[in-house]
This record gives C-alpha cells, structure tokens and sequence, in this order.
C-alpha cells in the first residue's frame, strides 16, 4: 500500500433525493482484508439499483461501503491475505457490494475476473452486475432451456441488451418489449425475433402470435405493477417468470387461478444481499460458460453512453429519462 495515495476522490450521496446529491468527497483509500483486492477503478457501471440508493429505497447491506456502484473494471493495485485467483497489474472487472463510484474500490478476489482482450476497460465495467444478473436468472433459477421462448421486458436497457445476446448464443427464441422505434431497431441488431412496442401493441397478444398460441416458457420481468397478471397470461403452461425489479410498484393484483391451471413458477431475486459464496459460485459458471463467448466477441455489452466520474449526476439523469439504450458507464 505505501506507492498508493491516502486519499481518493469519491462521489458520495450526501442525503437521499435527485441526482444533485451526488457529490464529490474526498476520503481515504481504503486496504483490501482478507479474500479482498484492491481495484484502481477504470469504469464503473451505472445502474438503476444506484439510483434507488440515490433516493433512499436501496440501502446498503451491512458492512458494505455507502457510496453507489455495483460493477467496476480496473487495475489490481493491492492484495489482502489470501487472494490469490488475480496478481499485481492484472486487469479486472467485478461485482462490488457497494463503492464503485470511487478512484479505489475493494473486491472479493474471488467475485473478480480477468477482462478479455475482446473488451475495452469501459465495457468491462458494464459487465460484471448485468452479465451477473442475466445469468442467474435467466438460466440458473429461469432454467431457459434451447428452443425454449423467452420474453425480456426492458429489452433495451442493460440487462435486455445482455439477455437477447445470451439466449440468442444458447439456442433460445428472444421477443422483447421496448417504447420507441430505436430501441426496437437496436434489439433486432442484437438478434432479437421480434420487438414489441408495449406502447402500441398487447405484448400478450403478440407473444401468443409469436408462439402458435403456446405462450412464452420464460418471461424476464422488471416491471412488476400491472404486468404480473398479464405475464401470467402470456406465459406457457409450465411457464417461469423471474422477476428482477418492480419499476411499477412492488404490490400488484394477480388472479392466482391462472398459476394454479398454467402450473406456473413465478420466482425472483436481488443480486446485492447474496452471500460471497453465492456470488462466487455464479462468477465460476460465467467464466467456465460465458467467458468464451466473451473472448470470441460473440457477446459484449451494448454501450449507451459514458460520463466522467464527477459528472455522476448527469449520468443518473440519462438513465432516469429512460432513452438510454445499453450500459451507462463512469470512466474514472
């Protein structure tokens, strides 16, 4: 630790409220313990869990930094006891549990991984939470299966962008719903079968269409709201849905005859409060099965737009008009 400086530059949320109460502070670097490294932050994703800290709905858990930011890539610049998956200089992107939106930022060694020559250091910062998110639950607790339907709502944000690329390279047919026409021209470049405007098309009438009438065998959802018992009617008997955030409101109305006929799992999950272990264990399956498809540049994060780190604000402006197309990035 005694090359590094003791004090980095942060962006902190000095009360919960809009994007004006990201501020710059300055506080000291901190030491990687045990398991941990210590990252010179490059890029550090934003994404819409910040936002909700931002306002005061998403509090850190326990013993976690404060500051925002769930995914960085950067450079190892120190080593706790015990690490020894990434060495000195390696160059790395990972899920943090908070911090990211710093010049520093500590990271389990073990949630960490090597970024792919395919990848710039800001893409590789867009990667780890979303690519994280994709693959647990659309393919661990989804269990998408090839040949199998699947249904992306928000298809256009970063977690859309990154699941029409995965189901797409697993062998699986990808309908999603987006609110403009570029953002449906966008998921059809991505491989997309057919985007849904939600603003001018029944996305259960379309995906029955789509389907022979079979509805969708798996339905990503981060809507919540009124879309609970309309994802109920466009998913396949045997259908899952997962759900992953509640834009629309956390309580919702559902007709729960329609689960007990359809025989439908309806699951979800949040990434932050999983154990280290848990977050391991989904890091071992990416790189064994989705690095590959990473290194070939099969599979890369769509990029909206990137923000200097002190420009924090500005980039949770972009992402709260919801125009944002793929990742917003803070290049540090």
């Amino acid at each position: 630790m005694s090359k590094l400086p003791a004090q980095m530059t942060v962006i902190g949320i000095s009360k919960p409220g809009g994007p004006d109460v990201l501020l710059p502070e300055t506080r000291s670097v901190p030491a990687p313990g045990p398991g941990e490294i210590l990252v010179k932050v490059m890029a550090a994703g934003v994404n819409r869990p910040d936002v909700a800290q931002r306002s005061g709905a998403y509090p850190p858990p326990p013993g976690a930094s404060d500051l925002p930011g769930l995914e960085i890539a950067g450079e190892v610049v120190a080593l706790g006891e015990g690490a020894t998956k990434h060495k000195l200089g390696d160059k790395v992107m990972s899920l943090v549990a908070g911090g990211g939106y710093a010049q520093y930022c500590i990271a389990q060694d073990a949630q960490a991984m090597a970024v792919p020559p395919s990848l710039s250091i800001q893409e590789a910062g867009a990667i780890p939470e979303t690519l994280m998110t994709v693959w647990h639950n659309v393919f661990e607790r989804g269990g998408l299966k090839p040949g199998e339907t699947l249904l992306i709502h928000g298809g256009s944000s970063g977690i859309g962008t990154m699941a029409i690329q995965l189901a797409k390279a697993f062998g699986s047919k990808v309908l999603v719903t987006v609110g403009s026409q570029n953002k449906i021209d966008a998921c059809l470049k991505l491989g997309a079968d057919r985007a849904i405007n939600y603003k001018t098309e029944d996305f259960v009438a379309v995906v029955k269409a789509e389907t022979n009438n079979v509805g969708a065998n798996l339905i990503l959802d981060m809507v919540a709201g009124d879309y609970v018992d309309r994802n109920y009617d466009a998913a396949a008997v045997d259908g899952r849905i997962v759900q992953i955030a509640t834009l629309n409101g956390p309580k919702v109305t559902v007709n729960i005859a329609k689960v007990m006929v359809k025989r439908l799992t309806h699951t979800g999950s949040t990434l932050r409060p999983r154990t280290n272990a848990d977050k391991a264990a989904m890091v071992a399956a990416i790189e064994a099965k989705v690095m590959p498809l990473l290194r070939e540049g099969r599979v890369k994060p769509l990029m909206d737009s990137s923000f200097p780190l002190e420009k924090a604000a500005d980039a949770h402006r972009r992402m709260e008009t919801s125009a944002h197309i793929g990742k917003i990035v803070l290049a540090v």
